[in-house]
């Protein structure tokens, strides 16, 4: 089934794009294949579809701020901008927001596939420079949405991202995105980053990430790094986030030290 629409059009009750020509398909292929479907035409265009985001997420609101949910959305809407084949921006947005497609076609892909997602935003974060306007514009929103990203190839992407990513700053991110995932893969991740990564700011950014980790999980996580690291750097770190915590093994942690 095939609808094009002109002007405005509303998808599945909730995302709204104006000013542009919507044409609605089923995604009956792999995401790459409808992508490149949609893009053999030629010609600037936006190709669209919607994920669910993963439980207990914190979505963000319209572009615009004009509208704020007091609950959190529980899908996310990512729509990349095409010239030709070649992909130059990616945005997201949650499907209440009303999307200005300035004129443009858009391509918009029902029943996206959650794997087919997570390894084609995968695939835009470790193929794209960690440097410069194609990170802020296709990079950093793919790995926000990876983050938000349900399931559990999502999960995986990230962790190889903060594992195996040439580029410091992009095992940072994804240190960070990851703690906001929690659970038992990403803290052993994120420990393994503050032993092992070869770059100390790095390995910052993952002490900051155990903050954010539940506190059961992240203070006693914490409290063995200011003990045991052998990076100075690192211990201090560990330090300053335990004292921000308020948390009372923190603070007996602290007591013990200053008794010795």
């Amino acid at each position: 089934m095939l609808a094009v629409v002109l002007g405005t059009a509303t998808l599945a009750g909730q995302s709204r794009i104006t000013n542009g020509q919507l044409e609605t398909r089923p995604a009956a292929r792999p995401l790459e294949g409808e992508i490149a479907a949609a893009t053999a035409r030629g010609g600037a265009r936006w190709v669209g579809y919607r994920i669910r985001i993963a439980g207990g997420r914190r979505s963000m609101d319209c572009f615009d701020r004009g509208r704020v949910a007091l609950e959190p959305a529980a899908e996310l809407s990512i729509l990349a901008r095409f010239e030709g084949a070649a992909l130059v921006r990616l945005r997201t947005a949650t499907p209440d927001c009303e999307i200005d497609a300035g004129g443009l076609p858009v391509t918009w892909l029902e029943g996206v596939k959650a794997d087919d997602s997570a390894a084609w935003l995968n695939s835009l974060v470790t193929a794209t420079p960690s440097t410069g306007e194609r990170y802020d514009r296709i990079a950093k929103p793919a790995l926000v949405a990876l983050a938000l990203h349900d399931g559990t190839v999502a999960t995986r992407s990230l962790v190889g991202v903060a594992r195996e990513h040439a580029m410091p700053r992009m095992r940072s991110d994804a240190l960070f995105w990851l703690a906001q995932r929690a659970g038992d893969q990403a803290a052993s991740t994120i420990v393994e980053a503050i032993d092992r990564d070869p770059d100390t700011e790095v390995k910052k950014k993952a002490v900051f990430a155990l903050s954010q980790l539940p506190k059961d999980e992240g203070v006693p996580k914490l409290i063995d790094v200011a003990r045991n690291n052998r990076n100075a750097i690192v211990r201090k770190q560990a330090m300053f986030w335990l004292g921000q915590s308020n948390d009372p093994r923190a603070v007996k942690f602290f007591e013990d030290i200053l008794l010795k």
